[in-house]
């Protein structure tokens, strides 16, 4: 089996037919014909249905067509490395940051050191939830994300970076722990909440130690934006649930409570994911350790204005 045999066998695939795939070649319909029929003899598999509205792929080539995606992904990203050798790393990397969380707040570092070191490579910076970070990532849509950590998920790698405990955000107005620093769960389970969608982490951290404790969700509104999060506390509508980087880079002004919550403490996870089936890019495993030097900083300026870790 060849690359060439791939390539020609994921192209009749895109295209649905063997005349538009020899056409789109430039290569003779019966040659093409022959290399999957070569593949098919070389896999003891039949891979493709044929008809007179095109072609389909069997279960076999189902499987054979994703394999192939990613070899012919791997043999074009070797080449561009093995071309690349010696040089400065350059090209496109994409980085997903969960919303809600301190990382969001590193993207101007990131934007800032990625240019100042390696001039040549285009940082696309998203923000994305975890309902659809796997696929993204197993796809090579994503090289990396920042996220709050779900759990084990087949086709990618979780690096714990940062455990957090979390803080309850209210309006100043609000009446609730007054002249403390921590709040209880119950006394947070009595607020209504702003929190984001059922696939989001978070919520569902929020939810289980609720659940544990027999307490009540009072949800006021579900709200993926982090500005009208933000508006809406302001507005005294609610409250939320956040890590404490989290709240201190999204509510730093004097008029919000931010409260640890206790008895008992909720703690997230942030994690760098990264596939766990191919290698990273050059310029991608650059931004990774650029990355992970800035949330280790991060962590040691955290720990040394508040040893404490409150």
């Amino acid at each position: 089996m060849d690359t060439r045999k791939l390539s020609y066998f994921v192209k009749i695939v895109d295209s649905g037919s063997i005349t538009k795939a020899a056409a789109a070649l430039h290569v003779a319909q019966p040659a093409l014909s022959q290399q999957v029929s070569a593949l098919e003899s070389d896999l003891k598999q039949r891979l493709l249905i044929r008809s007179k509205q095109g072609v389909e792929p069997t279960a076999a080539g189902h499987t054979l067509y994703r394999h192939a995606q990613t070899i012919l992904r791997l043999v074009e990203q070797a080449r561009l490395d093995v071309a690349a050798s010696g040089a400065a790393p350059s090209g496109r990397v994409s980085i997903a940051i969960a919303p809600y969380s301190m990382a969001s707040s590193l993207t101007p570092q990131i934007i800032r050191e990625v240019g100042r070191r390696y001039p040549d490579i285009v940082v696309h910076l998203t923000e994305i939830f975890g309902g659809v970070l796997s696929e993204a990532i197993k796809n090579g849509r994503l090289d990396m994300a920042l996220i709050y950590e779900p759990g084990k998920i087949r086709g990618v790698q979780f690096t714990t970076m940062i455990v957090e405990d979390l803080h309850l955000v209210t309006h100043e107005d609000v009446d609730v722990a007054q002249g403390r620093s921590t709040v209880t769960l119950e006394e947070a389970s009595t607020l209504g909440l702003f929190l984001p969608e059922k696939n989001h982490t978070l919520r569902q951290i929020i939810e289980k130690g609720l659940a544990d404790q027999g307490l009540p969700l009072r949800l006021v509104g579900e709200v993926e934006s982090v500005p009208s999060l933000v508006r809406l506390i302001r507005a005294n509508l609610g409250a939320t649930v956040l890590p404490k980087s989290a709240a201190d880079a999204l509510f730093p002004e004097e008029n919000f409570k931010v409260l640890r919550i206790v008895e008992p403490a909720l703690q997230s996870k942030i994690a760098l994911c990264t596939p766990d089936h191919e290698p990273l890019s050059e310029a991608a495993s650059a931004v990774l350790i650029l990355v992970k030097e800035m949330l280790q900083q991060q962590l040691i300026n955290k720990y040394a204005a508040d040893p404490s870790g409150a």
